[in-house]
Formats: structure tokens, sequence, C-alpha cells
């Protein structure tokens, strides 16, 4: 993706393009950049229907964040903050991609700046003059940028106090997120709150996720029931539901997903983890995937268009707790998806944290911690003796912090660490880079289900290379014409 600077450091080539893109009110920009107008000091998403401004009064950016710091509010009619988040952010896996993926997990509301900088490896300074560069803001208004808006969607769809908001979202004070509100939206709480169109909180929160189109809601559900484990997690219907472990305590989260919206109530156990339980969620269904980049690329090859043209939007399900998806691979090695959701409900029900039971949901309890297996002895974990030293071996690994599995972790380095855990090869290494880490680029070439159907749409190795920087998504699009006619992984 070409980099977007700002103002003055914009050459005037780039400056024209984005300026073009701007003018077609194209949805698929929005959240890929914003168009600030000197002359009204807001900023916009690219589809927003007011009249375009002269290109001399307009100023690009790439994150919210950057308009922000540069002076812009949010405009009213478009609310650029509500976009769904740049795919850039998934796809990149150099040090600024890590950091807003972590970011958005809200590492800098439980770590600091200081904390963010020593999870990537760098200085403080380092990162901060990194950062501005590269995105036109610091760790620390890209944070603010982002409780911004998580404040704004409390207000306007919740009847929570200002107070619980500010908590809620991550600010440390009430005045600090009454001063952010208005500096961002040039409106205070209460007259957000005032204006809001609708509202039918009666006490439960529901939150509204942007969703990047295509999206394709019946196969990601699909691909979720059919590894659901009960008692952890259930699919009813277009609505998913889990429990979730986070820094603060044990959720539960209901996503009730559709092609055009997905509505998350979740029933938070502290509500400091709201946002780092909304950006989980929306990793797991893949929400910022540019899918029509991504169906363009695919869909250029003879053999994949047919499948591509068959299920536009397909997305690869990531997940909210790397240990977990990265047991669950274990769990699956040489087995099918159904032997090894059975063994991973047995493993849960025997070593998971029990919970009150969810009467709208039927779930019970919490997929075992990784301190919880690094302690136990293979032998009683229901599985193979080998399979069950990978398990501790990787548990022990997570719990002790030698092993990162998060967006936020390098993935090269994180495929190096897992393959170096006896019982831990290239298919599972590379099985949980691709859902754990959000690997968009991940080719199972070993997989028996895509070797099989590689040769049913005529596919040999040679084609694979032009697949990329998206073969997690060829992957899914292999998986699913096996499955479909009757196969599965």
């Amino acid at each position: 993706m070409t980099t977007i600077m700002t103002g003055a450091e914009l050459d005037p080539d780039e400056h024209a393009r984005l300026y073009r893109a701007a003018a077609s009110r194209d949805a698929r920009f929005d959240g890929v950049f914003f168009v600030a107008v000197r002359t009204t000091g807001i900023y916009c998403r690219p589809s927003c229907p007011a009249v375009t401004p002269k290109s001399s009064n307009v100023t690009f950016h790439r994150t919210a964040a950057s308009a922000h710091e540069s002076g812009y509010r949010a405009c009213r009619r478009c609310r650029p903050d509500t976009t769904p988040g740049s795919p850039e952010w998934d796809v990149r896996a150099d040090a600024a991609g890590r950091a807003m993926r972590l970011i958005r997990d809200g590492v800098v509301e439980r770590d600091g700046v200081d904390g963010l900088a020593d999870t990537l490896g760098y200085s403080t300074r380092h990162l901060n003059r990194m950062l501005t560069a590269e995105l036109g803001a610091g760790p620390l208004a890209l944070a603010r940028s982002q409780r911004a808006a998580t404040a704004r969607t409390l207000i306007e769809t919740t009847s929570m106090t200002f107070a619980d908001v500010a908590f809620a979202a991550g600010f440390a004070s009430v005045r600090q997120f009454n001063d952010t509100i208005r500096q961002v939206y040039a409106a205070s709480p209460s007259q957000l709150r005032a204006s809001r169109r609708t509202f039918s909180g009666g006490g439960q929160l529901s939150l509204r996720l942007p969703v990047r189109q295509p999206f394709d809601s019946r196969r990601v559900l699909d691909f979720l029931a059919a590894r659901a484990v009960p008692g952890v997690e259930a699919v009813r219907g277009d609505t998913y539901a889990r429990v979730l472990r986070l820094h603060h305590g044990t959720s539960v989260v209901s996503l009730r997903v559709r092609d055009d919206s997905v509505t998350m109530a979740p029933a938070m156990h502290d509500l400091r983890d709201l946002a780092a339980a909304v950006q989980r969620c929306r990793q797991l269904l893949d929400l910022d995937a540019d899918a029509l980049a991504i169906d363009d690329v695919l869909g250029a090859d003879e053999s994949l268009a047919p499948l591509v043209r068959s299920a536009p939007g397909l997305r690869v399900p990531g997940h909210v707790d790397g240990f977990e998806v990265a047991v669950r691979a274990i769990l699956g090695q040489q087995v099918s998806v159904a032997g090894a959701r059975t063994t991973a409900a047995k493993l849960a029900e025997r070593f998971g944290d029990a919970i009150e039971s969810d009467a709208a949901t039927g779930l019970v309890r919490a997929f075992p911690a990784a301190a919880t297996i690094a302690a136990a002895d293979p032998a009683d974990l229901g599985v193979p003796r080998q399979r069950g030293r990978a398990l501790v071996g990787l548990a022990a690994a997570v719990a002790s912090g030698q092993l990162a599995l998060d967006p936020g972790a390098d993935r090269e380095e994180t495929r190096e660490r897992l393959l170096a855990v006896p019982g831990i090869g290239p298919w599972t290494a590379a099985y949980i880079a691709m859902r754990a880490l959000s690997d968009p680029d991940v080719f199972l070439d070993a997989d028996l289900v895509v070797r099989k159907a590689m040769r049913s749409i005529g596919a040999d190795a040679s084609q694979v290379e032009r697949w990329a920087p998206w073969r997690s998504y060829a992957v899914l699009h292999l998986w699913r014409q096996e499955s479909e006619n009757g196969a599965s992984r």
C-alpha cells in the first residue's frame, strides 16, 4: 500500500491520487485514509456525502489520530471514527503494523507506552519517533483516538453514566475523558448523548461493529460452528457466543453476525476489558479485511476464480485467544475437525475454569489457561503422550512469557519458537500463524484437504506464489471447496 503522508510532505502525484479517490466517494477507502479540510477544521471518511472541497484545501491522514493531532475534529455527518479499521494493519508484519494491533488490543491502557515499546523491542523514544513519522501520531495519540471512538459509541448507545463510560473506554479520569471528547468531536458528552438518533439499551450493553464489505457472514459462522467447543462457545442461528478470558477477568460475549452488520452484546466482568474484547471479536470475524482487494487477486487465477465468485467476501476467522487456538491446533493434528472438537471439549471440561452458567447461551466455562496446562501431567490430558508433551511444552512457553501468541507478535520469530517446541511441526505452526497471529499470507501446502482441493480445481504449486499476499484466504477457499463436497479440515 502506498504511504500516505500529510500536508506539505505529500508529493503532488500522491495528493492527486488520493483526491481522486476521495472525490469518487468510494466506501472501499473508508478507514484506509482520512480527508481533513482546512477551511472547516473537520476530517471525514472518503465516502462522506458532503460536497468535495477544493484540492488545495485538503490534507490526507493515515489515521484518525493524525487528524486529531493536526487540530481537526470528526465530521458529524459521516462519522469517520466509526469506519472499519484499515486492513493495512492486519497485513503488515513490521513494527508499525504490530504496534497498531497491540494498541487496538489496549496495551497502552494496561502497560503504558513503555510497556508497548518493551513488547516491540524498541526504546520509548524511538517508538514515538517511528510511529509519528509513519502514521502522523505517536502511540499515546493513537490510543487516545481509540478511547474517544469507544467512548462515543458507549455515550450514544447505552445509558451508562459518563464516569462508567470514561472507565470502560480507558481514560485515566473523567476530566481527561471530557477534555478529549470536546477536542475530538467539538461537543460535550452530554451534547453527544442528547443528539443520538436512536437508543434501545434497556440496560443491556450493545455495540455495532463496523464491517468492511462484502462480508460472507454465513460461512464464517459455519466455520466457527463446526469447531465450537461445548460449554466454551456456541452458535445458534446467526449468533455466536463464547467465554472470553481477558486481562481483568472472564466475560461472555454474544455476536449477532449478518452480512451487513455485526452486533456485539458483551457481559463484562470488568469494563476496563471492553476495548480489548471489541478488538478480539473484530479479529475473530476478520472484519477489517479488504475483501475486494483479496478477491481481485485470487479471482485473477483461473483455477481459483470459480471459488472466489461463489463466495465473495470470504473471511479467515482469527481467534480471541492465541493460546487456545494453538492448543486446538495441536489437538487437531492428523484428526478430523469433529475429533479435535471432542477432545478440546474434554480438555476444557477437566481443566477449564467454571463460570456462572449463562442461561441465554448455555456457556459454563472458560478454556483452560496456559498456567493450568503447563502444570498438568501430559498423561492426564487425554491425548497421546507425545501430543500431551507438546501441549505442556507450549503452555509452559506461553505462561513464562517466552512465547507470545497474539496479533502483535513478530510473526517470523513466533513461528520459529513454535517449531522449537517438541511435537509442533510446520503445519501446526503455520495454522497458528494464520489464526492466532492473523497472518493473511499462510499457505498450508502440507494439508491433505488443501492438496485434494488443489487437484480437484486443477491448480498446482507453481500458482501459489501468485496468490500472495492473500494465501490464507486461498486456503479457506480450498477448505470450503472440499467441505461443501463432504470433506473437512
